[in-house]
């Protein structure tokens, strides 16, 4: 595997279950390493574009209620083979499904309160984290 850095938002359901501790805590338990973290609002234009995908979708209206419903948390995590293992970490995006012992089996409740966005790609993962985090806001060290 090789060294990656992917993009984690702890959604407004993990914020208002003060589970963000928890979660850190089982991804830092894996050897993952914390280049960059800080807690921001989304606006409309930020969720439009990192919704993009489904912007024209009915639904559209409710994720982003959802996801200024509170602050978030954008973490930069990084570590050997980080995209694939953490979203093996969280389990399926719809927390019905997800099996025990997995953050989302654990803490989530459905297909959008389930505790993280993580990054699905080598890809994504670089267009994620230069939408939440300025230049010099993820550090190597």
């Amino acid at each position: 595997m090789a060294i990656q850095t992917t993009l984690i938002l702890f959604k407004p359901d993990a914020i208002e279950k003060n589970l963000t501790g928890k979660v850190i805590a089982r991804f830092q338990d894996e050897g993952f390493v914390i280049r960059g973290i800080k807690m921001m609002q989304l606006d409309d234009a930020i969720l439009r574009e990192h919704y993009s995908h489904v912007a024209d979708k009915p639904f559209f209206p409710e994720i982003v209620a959802f996801m200024s419903r509170t602050p978030v948390i954008a973490l930069a995590l990084e570590g050997d083979g980080v995209i694939d293992r953490v979203r093996d970490l969280l389990g399926p995006t719809n927390s019905k499904a997800a099996p025990a012992g997995t953050i989302r089996g654990d803490f989530g409740e459905d297909m959008m309160t389930n505790v993280c966005h993580a990054s699905d790609s080598p890809e994504a993962a670089q267009t994620e984290l230069k939408r939440f985090f300025k230049a010099g806001e993820v550090f190597a060290f």
